[in-house]
């Protein structure tokens, strides 16, 4: 997987994000998926590490082992569950980095974690040196906007159906869920942007948003997973309680690869 996303001509990759069922790896497991993959790496694109936790101590730990490593950053989550104030977010965000000494990605994702990061918070990270940058998975383009005009810092897109829309307004990449299955046309879409060539990337995008849509018919990473056992990239695991596809969402999601002519692809 590692080999067809750097042959894709990706500029980084993340291990153990949402789509790596973080959640569901022990902390043994964490690093030893974070080291396996900045080895088969070896600083041929950017390493960026999901090493985010609901305590602060948990992600320092996490991060610090993963500085060790050679990664070049570390993706840090809104803490979840416990929804800590304004004051609270920001002390996090910065003490981990701190820590570390690695630049930080700020993950907002309020729909998992039932806590966006204010605007001030963000306004204030975006001053530390070693904050990086900001996944927006939040569904908001207005919120890229309001960002990029409150501070200086590099915004990604965290939602595939939304990254031509908010590289529009300014965002400069996009962390993908969809690049797991088609790498290169996620590469050409967001590179045709940055160029300026909208009708290019708007292209990829309507064609491929039927792809974007059904990754999404139920939990991220359920679907993918099922998508890439069907393309033969992988075989399909989960662990409780992410539970495989109903048939009705798998038969569309088939139908969508079939229709794409993803279904059978091979890595």
């Amino acid at each position: 997987l590692v080999e067809m996303q750097i042959a894709a001509g990706v500029s980084g990759i993340v291990p153990v994000g949402t789509t790596g069922e973080s959640p569901t790896v022990d902390a043994k497991e964490h690093l030893q998926i974070i080291e396996a993959v900045t080895r088969k790496v070896n600083k041929r694109c950017q390493v960026i590490a999901g090493t985010g936790a609901n305590a602060t101590s948990e992600a320092i730990h996490l991060s610090t082992e993963a500085a060790k490593m050679g990664v070049d950053a570390t993706l840090q989550v809104t803490p979840y569950y416990n929804k800590p104030n304004a004051e609270g977010l920001y002390r996090h965000f910065l003490t981990v980095a701190e820590h570390s000494g690695l630049p930080i990605v700020l993950y907002n994702v309020p729909g998992r974690t039932g806590k966006e990061i204010p605007l001030e918070v963000v306004s204030r990270l975006a001053s530390h040196p070693l904050v990086l940058a900001i996944k927006e998975a939040g569904g908001s383009v207005e919120r890229v906007s309001a960002i990029l005009d409150s501070c200086d810092l590099t915004v990604f897109s965290g939602d595939d159906s939304l990254t031509v829309p908010m590289l529009s307004v300014g965002a400069r990449g996009v962390i993908s869920v969809a690049s797991n299955l088609i790498p290169g046309e996620i590469v050409k879409m967001v590179s045709a942007a940055l160029a300026g060539d909208y009708a290019q990337a708007q292209s990829y995008h309507r064609r491929y948003y039927p792809l974007f849509r059904d990754l999404f018919l139920e939990s991220n990473p359920i679907p993918v997973k099922a998508a890439m056992a069907d393309c033969g990239l992988l075989h399909e695991e989960y662990r409780l309680p992410l539970y495989p596809m109903s048939p009705e969402n798998r038969r569309k999601l088939r139908t969508t690869l079939q229709k794409l002519g993803l279904d059978g692809k091979k890595a």
